[in-house]
């Protein structure tokens, strides 16, 4: 019991490794409480170290309360040690993360391509922004942002959507998840509800399930939200993808947009508008924001995770004045703010325009491999199906009459290598867009698009046979 492995050329001192070995041994078992331990001159000798490492050793238990020692007595090992070996959840967290790096064929969405991203550019510009901020923005700066980064937001927004909105409207977020978080808590009210678009995204209607609101759902066709079925006298708010709806990808036409304002208004509540990839649409311009035909009743979020890259965690929220003091509350008992350095360095990068230039490549490039997607689907599975929604976005849905996707059918793909993902996953009625799967597509390469395909074709026709 008392023979240690110990690394003599190991980072971690010898009195930590004596240390760590009697604290396992105690805590599993082996042991057991009041047992004698020898001295630290007789362990000192078993182990050839000196008396001072099995001393410190001895000092580290001792201290956190792992044995008993009193002057004239011989130490013990305390009471109450002893712990259950606990189940390997962390292990099984390993094997699922590598698991996922080896699909064959990757179909997941909202993943932009990274090889892409001007990463050398972007370092530049952290180094500079960082270097320049004032030794008083290395402390707190608020959580509405960076003052820079919400005007350049403004000025970005005029720009890109012709949507004018003051600065101080602003507020920065770690990403659109974040922001309905935040939104989540500063809108609910006991015994409320939210009504959600279904299909919606899986993720979203997950933070509003964890915040205790009651879930209204709504359904969408292919032009958005179907607003003659918006009811409810306990809604507190609307949560809407107005400009591409995840994940069936329509518009939301104006008359609908007027219904659904006319709605928020007759109720007292607000909408929810989840602006999250409408920069890359292929076919005009971007859809102009519905937060632009009320800006009382609307709450538009925005995200650059999905622009440029997501570990940025850059968001925003553009609030209406009532809000902004409950937000500020809120946020500062979450998480303050975001670093500053990151927000300094998307401002410069809005400011030089580069963001501009930026979306301008990835859309043409984006616009490519949707087309290639398209054309290889037409090739190898011919006229059985068709795609839904606008010419926009990093993913397309598409629609095979007959077939049946269920969370089985993408276990089969996922165990033969592929990731697709069924309409049915971010449903909330089950059951309803069955015929209807999701391809994320702008992180792939030409050459991966068409194995993919072929891959899945190969699947399809495993599952007619059976």
């Amino acid at each position: 019991m008392w023979i240690m492995n110990l690394r003599r050329h190991s980072e971690v001192s010898l009195a930590r490794q004596i240390y760590q070995v009697l604290r396992e041994q105690m805590t599993a078992g082996q042991l057991r409480p009041g047992e004698l331990l020898p001295s630290t001159r007789e362990l000192a000798k078993l182990l050839s170290v000196s008396r001072n490492t099995t001393y410190e050793a001895y000092e580290m238990l001792s201290a956190e309360g792992y044995i008993v020692s009193r002057q004239g007595s011989q130490t013990r090992v305390a009471a109450g040690l002893h712990l259950e070996k606990p189940a390997p959840a962390l292990e099984d967290l390993r094997k699922a993360v590598q698991s996922a790096a080896t699909y064959l064929a990757d179909f997941r969405t909202g993943r932009p391509d990274l090889q892409r991203f001007p990463r050398t550019m972007w370092l530049q510009l952290l180094r500079k922004a960082t270097e320049n901020l004032s030794a008083m923005q290395w402390g707190y700066t608020g959580p509405e942002g960076l003052p820079v980064l919400r005007e350049e937001i403004a000025a970005w927004l005029l720009r890109s959507r012709g949507l004018t909105v003051h600065s101080r409207d602003i507020f920065i977020t770690a990403g659109a998840t974040q922001a309905l978080h935040l939104l989540a808590g500063l809108l609910a009210e006991e015994e409320r509800e939210i009504l959600v678009e279904d299909p919606c995204h899986v993720g979203m209607l997950q933070v509003l399930h964890g915040k205790g609101f009651k879930i209204r759902p709504v359904p969408v066709d292919n032009q958005g939200i179907q607003t003659e079925f918006l009811t409810g006298d306990r809604a507190c708010a609307v949560y809407v993808t107005p400009s591409h709806q995840f994940p069936l990808g329509g518009i939301l036409p104006a008359g609908r947009r007027a219904d659904l304002i006319r709605f928020a208004r007759n109720k007292d509540l607000y909408v929810i508008e989840d602006d999250y990839d409408s920069e890359f649409r292929y076919r005009g311009t971007p859809v102009a924001p519905l937060y632009s035909m009320d800006t009382q009743r609307v709450i538009y979020v925005g995200t650059f995770s999905k622009i440029l890259f997501p570990a940025l965690r850059i968001g925003y929220v553009v609030l209406p004045p009532e809000l902004h003091k409950r937000w500020c509350r809120l946020r500062t008992y979450a998480d303050v703010q975001n670093p500053p350095f990151e927000q300094a360095a998307l401002a410069e990068y809005l400011h030089t325009r580069k963001l501009d230039r930026h979306i301008q490549q990835m859309r043409r490039l984006y616009g490519q491999r949707r087309q290639l997607l398209l054309q290889t689907l037409e090739v190898l599975f011919g006229r059985t199906w068709f795609p839904w929604g606008d010419a926009a976005g990093l993913h397309l849905v598409l629609e095979f009459p007959g077939m049946h996707f269920d969370h089985e059918f993408a276990r089969r793909c996922k165990k033969c290598g592929i990731y697709v993902t069924p309409v049915d996953d971010h449903s909330i009625c089950k059951g309803i867009h069955l015929d209807k799967l999701i391809l994320g597509y702008g992180h792939l390469e030409p050459a991966e698009i068409k194995q993919g395909l072929l891959l899945l074709q190969e699947q399809f026709q495993k599952d007619s046979r059976n």
